[in-house]
């Protein structure tokens, strides 16, 4: 199936997402969507699968003008959508998430016909090397069967355009090859595959075609065999240093010490952190890897108080943090960026620059005897904003109107804004095109240099072997090992999914 979008405009009020933009996909192709956040490439493929109406252009399948009012008009059309994160019924088996929403009833009694659903399943399954059983429970799956999962559910409606979203946000390295590979095996079929990502290294692995959007316009395309110097530069529009600059790091002494941390869901009485025990000296980054949802953000969280801890401790220059309340211990020194931008990061009806002002408000310069002073904030917020490139038509602007990656800037600005001795940030740069992204790593390298204890949480493995002078590895809520950034991919990638260093290598 041929895939033609034309002139295709979207605006949300005075804002115009995409700009006549005009793009081809063919069958037995991977057509890979690069931009910058914010370009409009989600919005544009949101139009495509019916998900927004259009306000000027056309979408044509096999030269036939088409419109979709609503994803099932789009997947009846031949056009599958896997999003980054996934649609799925975790408490459900395979067969009968793929089927919801499809279903097929068999016999007098019209019940669900699960059978046939199981056999589409395994026909896949078996042709593209899945490796799925449909009878298996999609919450006791790993993240990369639940994709695959997401994968079949979408053939199984006989996709011919397969729309992915990010695929590869919280997979580990083997996972990704994996994940690629089966790319490659459905262009091979003679699927259209519609490929939306930030990473380069992807991009070059499995573009066939390249289409580069900058600010809701096409600025270009490019080969897969250009640098990734070439694709960040056209991504940005501007020349992009692609690997970090830093020196070796000069530990000092230790600023922040962990000890035999244990958080309980009180919910579930699940663990989520099994007594884990760190250290983090002064002018050190100590990045923690690993796939999303093995105790990482938990981790953060009972370093600043947000959840409470079953046993262990947290000190930091041996002045104990556990127990003390949130604000107590950002007054303590520790900056904090937290991986839920929207939901821990921002207030999303105050202004930028209230929000710049966080946890500041209440002191001098920013305010006097309780009364906040206006100026000293606009000079401030105006400050931080250019510094950090926030793109926002004023600092009194909402910031929920912001868009996802300019709203990590804000929380970033705010948090390095004040004198800090621990640093946490966990995904940095999630939703942040090349160019921010270079510019946070400079400055949280900076904050290194200036002696300050630095953990990075990132599921992000080339920003952890960027940034990283030593790596945590977790997984199930404990450590496996902290070894060096000189440690390879592949081990990394088997210690990821609980593999000791010693095992791994």
């Amino acid at each position: 199936m041929k895939l033609e979008l034309r002139e295709i405009t979207k605006k949300f009020g005075d804002f115009t997402a995409n700009d006549a933009i005009s793009i081809t996909v063919e069958s037995g192709t991977v057509h890979a969507l690069l931009g910058e956040n914010g370009a409009g490439k989600s919005t544009l493929m949101n139009v495509l699968f019916g998900l927004y109406d259009a306000d000027g252009g056309q979408i044509l399948l096999d030269d036939e003008p088409v419109v979709f009012s609503g994803p099932g008009e789009a997947m009846a059309a031949g056009i599958g959508m896997v999003h980054q994160h996934f649609m799925l019924v975790p408490p459900f088996t395979v067969a009968e998430n793929v089927m919801l929403g499809h279903e097929q009833v068999t016999g007098p009694a019209k019940l669900l016909d699960v059978e046939a659903a199981r056999a589409k399943v395994r026909e896949i399954s078996d042709r593209f090397n899945f490796h799925v059983d449909p009878d298996a429970v999609v919450e006791d799956l790993s993240v990369g069967a639940q994709q695959r999962v997401e994968i079949i559910k979408a053939l199984s409606r006989d996709a011919k355009v397969l729309i992915l979203d990010e695929p590869t946000a919280v997979l580990t390295p083997q996972e990704t090859d994996e994940l690629l590979e089966i790319v490659g095996q459905l262009r091979d079929s003679g699927t259209a595959v519609v490929l939306i990502t930030h990473k380069l290294r992807e991009v070059q692995a499995i573009a066939d075609t390249i289409t580069v959007i900058r600010r809701g316009k096409v600025v270009g395309t490019a080969e897969p065999t250009d640098s990734q110097e070439q694709l960040a530069s056209l991504m940005v529009g501007r020349d992009v240093s692609m690997t970090v600059e830093k020196d070796e790091a000069s530990p000092g002494d230790v600023v922040l010490e962990v000890s035999d941390l244990t958080v309980v869901d009180p919910a579930t009485h699940i663990t989520l952190l099994n007594g884990v025990s760190l250290e983090v000296k002064a002018g050190e980054i100590l990045a923690v890897a690993g796939v999303q949802g093995n105790g990482q953000t938990e981790l953060a969280e009972a370093i600043l108080g947000v959840v409470e801890t079953k046993s262990g401790s947290v000190s930091l220059q041996g002045e104990k943090l556990t127990g003390k309340t949130i604000r107590q211990v950002l007054d303590a020194g520790v900056g904090f960026v937290p991986e839920d931008r929207t939901e821990d990061g921002v207030v999303a009806s105050f202004t930028v620059a209230n929000n710049l002002i966080l946890d500041l408000y209440d002191r001098e310069p920013y305010s006097r005897a309780g009364a906040i002073k206006p100026s000293v904030v606009k000079e401030h917020a105006e400050t931080q904003v250019e510094k950090f490139d926030v793109r926002t038509t004023s600092i009194n602007a909402l910031t929920g109107s912001l868009s996802g990656g300019n709203q990590q800037k804000v929380v970033l600005a705010r948090e390095l804004a004040r004198d800090l001795k621990v640093l946490i940030a966990s995904q940095p740069t999630r939703g942040l095109d090349v160019g921010s992204i270079e510019f946070v790593h400079k400055r949280i390298i900076e904050e290194r240099d200036k002696g300050v204890a630095v953990i990075i949480v990132s599921s992000e493995l080339d920003e952890v072997y960027a940034l990283a002078d030593r790596i945590a590895v977790m997984y199930h809520g404990e450590i496996v090992d902290i070894v060096s950034p000189d440690t390879d991919r592949d081990t990394m990638g088997l210690m990821m999914a609980g593999a000791h260093e010693e095992d791994a290598a």
